[in-house]
């Protein structure tokens, strides 16, 4: 039987923990902290690499952690005794494993902290009959396999513990990796990705308490007492902290006000109580993992405080702690071990049962609900999935010696094969992609012949930043005399990062995106929340919440694909840059950048990007107090008409004033050979559609209504251009085409530097130009497009879901 790591014939000598140096002839690595920062630079550099390798399978990041811990353990590299003895040596790994310990506490009080109770009485009868035949299936097939590797490769296990450790191992679930496969396959607030993360839940507690069974019976005690009085004190110890820390941890979140420090006093406690809530639990027997985990449950989800936690805590913990528990693992496990044919079938027996089990289990309940066999598989796929709990559980097996080298090794391949496989799977069978195609609705623009129909507006925002002059963009577009009216789907574009704590995102987007405000409970003095109750009451508006949880690289999927079930007419996005209160512009995140250009190749519908000087101010302006004046440059295109068709709608407002400026060449620009870029055209016949289109737009207008103003200007130069606009610079809001088709503009291509806007909304945008105006730079929707949003694998949006009307 192989060790797990080199021996020696006798105890060998404690390291001290720190050197003399080089020149005072030490070697550094003889001694306890600078070989544990060469252990913990070459453990995260490794895993970096491996997950930078495996980026393009679309796995998990823990993946290249267990295989990390694997090549650095006696399986590969640690084949290498010189190696093995110089960066891992039997001295050092007391050190190791204490610092993996201590980063998998405070990792599993994260855990806990993304757990909400509350969550578990609203799972409903399907995700909870999911979870529990899903843990009941695969738990009896582990102890039927157990029985085969007693007999074989484990001839000295304890019976009872053996089969209960087996059954845990088969049938547990880890709750966090299957967050991060369900925002790969964009799949994590859907339907079936809520079935998963609900059933995952329940399996994460029940599979809790049945490892708190398994390690109570592992006990040496001869006594069948022992394990009676592990669960005595266990019961009491959860007991305390129901009754006294958690009045305490919401006494502490209650004293920490939204946009406020949380004190470092209340968090140094809570991380005390973490520690001391393991000390606790493992003085009883069961463990320091349950002591930190519970404390974390307990800590109040609302407010600022938990936020504060997770934000001090994960980025260290992920990023170099719980590295290096993998890496602990690695070091336990021993490829080499599984030698011939039976230990090579027995691995290939443990794989198969551990998968039919959660496989089976899972699909036979969700088709006794009626779900589509598609889905139902892909559910079954996802629940196999494994990793970081399970090791844990085999750790925890290892230590006691309920486990030996051969079984641990093989059970830690078997997680890595289930958690490996999933991803393939779900993307071969579940691909929402595939599903049939909804009939295309009928208003993709604002332009359109029955300006009556009800308008439809996506309109996104990053943060709170955004909403004030959102929502007063949206109040001058609600169309007064329109019979229909105005539905606005106010969307908010969360990032979903690689950081653990993604999953309280989650949380908050279920409970609060569905809808953002709860009619039910309390008030909730989240601002996001008020300013959208506030306009949906004040205004006769329909607004209906959504919320996108999704990285950056493929953010512009959701929206598009949500624009098109939604049946939208337009997006509005806010633009990258913003302007400080000196008047300096500043970059909110470039990466946003990308999303809008992205967003304008593949909109299923017209786009609106909004250059926000603070339009209507830092509140809603009430529909009695609203008092803009807002200016459409018309210079021709589709992006030009419809520009002017919105503003269109906004002028039947009573409280907004409408100017057109249609700039016309003159005859010496019309005549001129003018450079453009090679992608520039002009349309022969945009001429005449414009010329309908303004005077379909002059007939309406009323020889008695002051509010809309027409006027044209003939230019000979983009310096007349310039200086017509700045005429009108201190209006409200200006309204421009994205890419307007005239010889006029051409010449101001060379200035753009963000193509997203076009030529006019950099010049607007420009800090060369000096206005108070925000800026509504409009893209129309052209049929002629080759991109087909509905292609695109993207339905990872909580909304509304009530009353949503479908039909255009």
């Amino acid at each position: 039987m192989a060790t797990n790591a080199p021996t020696a014939s006798r105890c060998p000598s404690p390291m001290k923990a720190m050197s003399s140096g080089v020149f005072q002839g030490d070697n550094p690595l003889d001694y306890a902290l600078p070989l544990a920062i060469i252990q913990i630079c070459l453990v995260v550099v490794v895993t970096r690499i491996l997950a930078f390798l495996i980026r393009p399978l679309r796995q998990p990041h823990v993946i290249a952690e267990i295989v990390g811990g694997i090549l650095l353990g006696p399986s590969v590299l640690g084949r290498n005794q010189k190696y093995l003895n110089a960066i891992f040596p039997s001295r050092s790994l007391t050190v190791l494993d204490t610092l993996a310990n201590i980063g998998l506490i405070f990792f599993l009080f994260v855990g806990g902290l993304e757990m909400d109770p509350k969550s578990i009485r609203r799972i409903g009868k399907k995700a909870l009959s999911v979870a529990l035949v899903g843990i009941s299936l695969p738990f009896i097939l582990g102890i039927g396999t157990s029985f085969a590797l007693r007999a074989t490769i484990s001839k000295g296990a304890d019976k009872v513990q053996f089969l209960v450790f087996m059954g845990v191992a088969f049938s547990i679930t880890a709750f966090p990796i299957l967050i991060r496969i369900l925002d790969e396959l964009k799949l994590l607030t859907t339907d079936i990705g809520q079935m998963a993360i609900s059933a995952a839940v329940v399996n994460d507690v029940t599979g809790w308490i049945l490892l708190a069974l398994a390690i109570a019976l592992s006990g040496t005690g001869h006594s069948p007492l022992v394990s009676l009085w592990v669960f005595l004190c266990c019961f009491g110890f959860v007991l305390c902290c129901v009754l006294i820390v958690r009045p305490i941890l919401r006494w502490m979140s209650q004293r920490c006000p939204e946009g406020e420090p949380v004190k470092e006093l209340y968090v140094c406690a809570t991380l005390v109580a973490v520690l001391a809530g393991g000390f606790v639990t493992e003085t009883i027997g069961i463990n320091a993992f349950f002591g930190a985990f519970f404390i974390g449950v307990l800590v109040p989800k609302d407010g600022p405080f938990v936020g504060a936690l997770v934000e001090k805590l994960e980025d260290l913990v992920s990023g170099i702690f719980l590295p290096l528990y993998f890496v602990s693992s690695g070091l336990k496990t021993n490829v080499a071990t599984i030698q011939g044919a039976q230990s090579w079938g027995l691995l290939v027996l443990v794989i198969i049962t551990a998968c039919f089990g959660k496989i089976i289990g899972t699909v036979s309940v969700s088709l006794m609900w009626k779900m589509p066999l598609r889905e139902a598989l892909a559910l079954g796929f996802l629940m196999n999935t494994k990793a970081l709990i399970e090791l844990v559980v085999l750790n925890i097996g290892k230590d006691r010696k309920v486990l030996n080298d051969q079984t641990f090794a093989i059970m830690v391949l078997m997680a890595l094969f289930t958690t490996f496989i999933t991803t393939p799977l779900v993307m071969a069978v579940y691909k929402p992609a595939k599903r049939k195609r909804k009939v295309d609705h009928k208003y993709k623009t604002i332009e359109r012949k029955d300006a009556n129909t009800q308008l439809r507006i996506l309109a996104c925002f990053h943060s709170t930043r955004n909403i004030p002059s959102m929502i007063n963009l949206l109040e001058a577009s609600r169309g007064t005399e329109k019979k229909e009216g105005l539905c606005v789907y106010a969307m908010h574009l969360m990032e979903l990062s690689e950081r653990s704590s993604a999953i309280l995102m989650v949380h908050k987007a279920r409970k609060n995106g569905l809808p953002f405000w709860n009619k039910g409970t309390r008030s909730n003095c989240d601002p996001v929340v008020v300013a959208f109750e506030t306009f949906r009451q004040l205004s006769r508006v329909s607004v209906r919440p959504m919320t996108v949880i999704s990285s950056l690289s493929s953010m512009h999927e959701d929206i598009c694909t949500s624009a098109e079930r939604k049946r939208a007419a337009m997006i509005i996005l806010p633009f990258h840059k913003h302007q400080r209160v000196d008047g300096i512009f500043e970059t909110t995140r470039t990466e946003y950048h990308w999303v809008n250009e992205r967003v304008l190749e593949q909109a299923p519908c017209s786009v609106g990007i909004l250059f926000d000087r603070g339009l209507g101010g830092t509140t809603h302006v009430a529909a009695s107090n609203v008092s803009y004046s807002i200016t459409v440059l018309f210079f021709g295109g589709h992006d030009d008409r419809e520009a002017l068709a919105y503003g269109a709608r906004m002028a039947e407002h009573p409280g907004i004033s409408l100017t057109v400026i249609r700039f016309l060449p003159s005859p010496e620009v019309s005549g001129e050979i003018v450079r453009v870029d090679i992608n520039t055209s002009f349309n022969v016949t945009e001429g005449s559609a414009d010329e309908r289109f303004l005077m379909e737009f002059k007939s309406k207008i009323s020889k008695d209504d002051s509010s809309i103003s027409y006027k044209e200007s003939v230019i000979r130069s983009s310096t007349e251009t310039v200086e017509v606009i700045r005429e009108f610079s201190s209006c409200n809001l200006f309204m421009v085409g994205r890419m307007p088709e005239s010889q006029v503009t051409a010449k101001l291509n060379a200035k753009s530097d963000c193509p997203e806007i076009g030529p006019l909304g950099c010049l607007l945008t420009s800090s060369e130009f000096s206005t108070p105006a925000s800026v509504l730079v409009v893209q129309q929707y052209k049929i002629t497009k080759q991109s087909s949003p509905s292609s695109l694998n993207s339905t990872k949006v909580a909304e509304l879901p009530q009353g949503d009307v479908e039909s255009a």
